[in-house]
């Protein structure tokens, strides 16, 4: 998806509504427990419910990623199941050296290697440049670094006072 596009669906919509879908197993309603894939038929619903109003959805990994291969399969269901003029977001938060962050890209944006082709990833920048390149590599794909957030622990790090000439590995 292109700026210009998604800017248009912005407009259209008039909605900056991005849908999280951070699908948890053990607080999907009961009566989809028993479907073949309640993960996909939860998302499905809720894509049902929101197309209209949404501009990006943005399945988080780690919530498909735990379940194996069926997970994997309830990830490509939900991105296929996806409205095209809606911006997708692979919530991955990826980053490692170079050819590994290449595969990750690969993963996530090659439809043909992988089933799955997001407009976007996010990615963590921690070890630097070249873990962030190779998503830069795919035309017509976003990559969303990750800079300062919001959580507790962000503080731990991202924040960090240190005296000046202070070697902090030597903690």
């Amino acid at each position: 998806m292109t700026r210009a596009e998604l800017i248009h669906q912005i407009k259209a919509k008039r909605s900056f509504l991005c849908v999280g879908l951070d699908t948890d197993l053990t607080k999907i309603p009961e009566h989809l427990l028993d479907d073949e894939d309640p993960i996909y038929s939860f998302n499905k619903a809720i894509i049902d419910a929101t197309a209209d109003l949404c501009v990006a959805y943005k399945p988080n990994i780690a919530f498909y990623e735990c379940y194996g291969i069926k997970g994997w399969q309830s990830l490509q269901k939900t991105w296929a199941a996806l409205p095209k003029d809606c911006f997708s977001i692979a919530d991955a938060k990826r980053g490692d050296i170079g050819n590994t962050s290449g595969r990750y890209a690969m993963a996530f944006f090659d439809e043909k290697t992988s089933g799955l082709g997001f407009d976007s990833i996010t990615i963590a920048p921690y070890m630097g440049k070249d873990s962030v390149t190779p998503f830069l590599d795919f035309n017509d794909k976003w990559a969303i670094v990750l800079a300062l957030t919001s959580n507790e622990g962000s503080l731990d790090f991202q924040i960090l006072k240190t005296k000046k000439g202070c070697n902090c590995s030597n903690r």
